[in-house]
């Protein structure tokens, strides 16, 4: 009998997941932030049972892909259109305040111009993952609420092009002309195909028939659509997860949506909570335990900051002050794209290693405990509607 090395943490990770996921199903959490915890145990900052962070990211990025592919599947491409005010002008103005915010502290601490540009731009995207995982989970992706939410991750996903362009051209990084130009070529082509599917009334796909009743080829099939133009779009500079939306809302305007929910289902729990661990892997704890109070300081700030600049101007284009609000705590955390730009920052030394670090902590801390809070919130809200 010979045991393959890998078992025990194979085993030992899949207990720790789910022991996590009973915990928080105990204490009526989402399953994100058992996840999440349990990445910080695994990881090489806990126990070490899991130290090849680089290979769980590029699964968990399977994760991201296929969450949004199912997310795409319920989303009218048509709303979406209807939508663009909220869209190019909340998503504008947020950035624009997120940077006008971090000024002041910067000029206090000295910084140069890019380090202010920078830390303005990582505060101001949102997790697309964390937000729609919950969306999904509490259905209310076709709300008002949802669906504001949705186009505004939407544009800040775009945004990210603009954003590496601008701190390429700010920091000692090289100016590719030519990748500028294939980004902005496939921002127009997934444009395009986002109004063809929107105006077409009916979709129908090649072999859609024909899969009808092979579910084993009907699951080669699915993640052939799903990856396929997650590819492309990867091809063309641009997010893979975006090019899985597309996909998604490709396969609901087909009205496919029963045999690849059926085919790809177990795949997208799996690798969604791959991502979630491979999240949890990058939290240091020694580092947060070293600078406690300026961690702590910089997700509270960062978190309620940002809760109130979505949410007034969501109320200034005109939502609710409830819905409005609500759409703001959804929106408070910062990001996966934002590790991105970290990444682009210390490489182009326009922040230091400390830098690089805090902000990494305080990017996991924040998706950490955004579920948390937005639940905190949303209770207060509902239950000042009851009075």
């Amino acid at each position: 009998m010979h045991l393959d090395p890998i078992m025990p943490y194979l085993v030992g990770s899949i207990l720790v997941v789910l022991l996590m996921g009973f915990v928080l199903r105990l204490i009526h959490q989402p399953y994100v932030i058992g996840y999440l915890i349990a990445g910080i145990i695994l990881g090489p900052h806990g126990v070490a049972l899991i130290e090849d962070n680089a290979l769980l990211s590029r699964l968990g990025a399977i994760g991201v892909v296929m969450l949004l592919f199912f997310i795409g599947m319920e989303v009218s491409p048509k709303k979406l259109i209807d939508n663009w005010k909220i869209a190019v002008i909340g998503t504008l103005l947020q950035v624009a305040i997120s940077v006008g915010f971090v000024w002041p502290l910067g000029s206090y601490l000295d910084w140069p111009l890019e380090r202010i540009v920078l830390m303005g731009f990582v505060i101001s995207l949102s997790s697309t993952v964390v937000v729609m995982k919950l969306l999904e989970d509490w259905k209310e992706l076709d709300s008002r609420v949802g669906q504001n939410v949705l186009v505004i991750l939407l544009a800040q996903d775009l945004a990210i092009i603009p954003m590496l362009i601008i701190l390429s051209a700010m920091g000692d990084v090289a100016d590719d002309t030519s990748n500028i130009w294939l980004q902005l070529m496939g921002a127009v082509t997934i444009a395009g195909l986002v109004a063809y599917i929107a105006k077409k009334e009916a979709i129908h796909l090649p072999l859609g028939k024909a899969l009808k009743n092979d579910h084993e080829m009907q699951v080669f099939a699915a993640l052939s659509i799903c990856l396929g133009l997650s590819l492309l779009t990867g091809l063309l500079g641009l997010s893979t997860a975006l090019g899985a939306f597309v996909a998604g809302m490709l396969i609901g305007a087909a009205k496919e949506t029963h045999w690849v929910h059926q085919a790809l289902e177990s795949f997208r729990i799996l690798f969604v909570a791959l991502f979630f661990v491979s999240i949890g892997m990058l939290v240091d704890l020694s580092f947060i335990a070293n600078h406690l109070f300026q961690v702590i300081a910089l997700v509270a700030l960062v978190i309620i900051t940002n809760t109130f600049i979505n949410g007034a101007i969501l109320r200034i284009l005109g939502e609710n002050w409830r819905e409005s609000l609500y759409a703001g705590t959804m929106l408070s955390q910062i990001g996966e794209f934002s590790f991105v730009l970290a990444a682009v920052g210390i490489q182009a030394h326009i922040i230091s290693d400390y830098g690089y670090q805090m902000t990494v902590a305080v990017i996991s801390i924040s998706l950490l405990i955004s579920p948390i809070w937005i639940m905190l919130i949303k209770s207060a809200l509902y239950r000042t509607r009851l009075k």
